[in-house]
């Protein structure tokens, strides 16, 4: 009897440590499963590389005068940020509402600016504001280029249907030792259809929706006079 009350205890004895084992492992996997997990990458998106072949001017053309692109006042502008926005116009058209994880590599005046600098360089020359203040002080002038981006988000119509939609002001003025004049002031305001309904679809709609106010923007200044 005492033999077996033995066997039966230490029977028991190794039940209990079988399942307090198992209840330790339960307890690890368990507080493993409710570790947070890592920060998803934020996504980064510019316009992409432009041409990949530098344009050249055609043959016999005249060449244009050179054109100051004046700096950028962001601190100014309301999209000084890099947040990619998007606006539910079926919804609330006057909220402007980040993606989340995803961001542009600068803020859009500047990813646009360059685009614009880009597209009148195959007509021209191109001058920054500090190049443009030392033929100032030769004695020469040029007309100067001043651009404000109103709007720049992924719009959507409705819940399937979506454009990028931009929204530029541009200004040109001719400079001259008497001062400067207005030659024009537009508003450039195109839409381009999203291929998808979300962040890496409103990054393609504004980047040809930029490009396309680019050739036109272009267009208007090279016809100046």
């Amino acid at each position: 009897m005492l033999r077996f009350a033995m066997k039966s205890g230490a029977a028991c004895a190794g039940r209990t440590g079988a399942a307090a084992i198992f209840g330790l492992s339960f307890l690890l996997l368990a507080g493993c499963s409710a570790l947070p997990d890592k920060p998803s990458r934020t996504v980064l998106y510019d316009f992409g590389p432009g041409p990949l072949v530098a344009a050249v001017p055609a043959p016999g053309a005249a060449a244009l005068p050179p054109i100051t692109l004046a700096d950028l006042d962001t601190a100014a502008s309301r999209l000084e940020g890099t947040a990619l926005n998007y606006r539910l116009g079926y919804a609330d058209a006057n909220e402007l509402r980040p993606y989340a994880g995803s961001r542009w590599t600068q803020p859009p005046l500047q990813l646009f600016r360059q685009r614009l600098r880009d597209g009148l360089t195959p007509s021209r020359t191109v001058l920054g504001t500090l190049e443009a203040a030392n033929l100032s002080r030769e004695g020469r002038s040029t007309d100067v280029l001043r651009i404000s981006l109103d709007e720049f988000s992924h719009y959507f119509e409705s819940p399937t249907a979506s454009v990028g939609l931009v929204r530029v002001r541009a200004t040109l003025v001719r400079g001259s030792p008497a001062g400067e004049r207005v030659l024009g002031q537009r508003v450039f305001t195109v839409r381009q259809a999203a291929p998808t309904n979300d962040a890496a679809g409103g990054v393609k709609a504004l980047t040809a929706a930029s490009d396309e106010a680019v050739a036109q923007m272009v267009a208007w200044v090279n016809q100046a006079r």
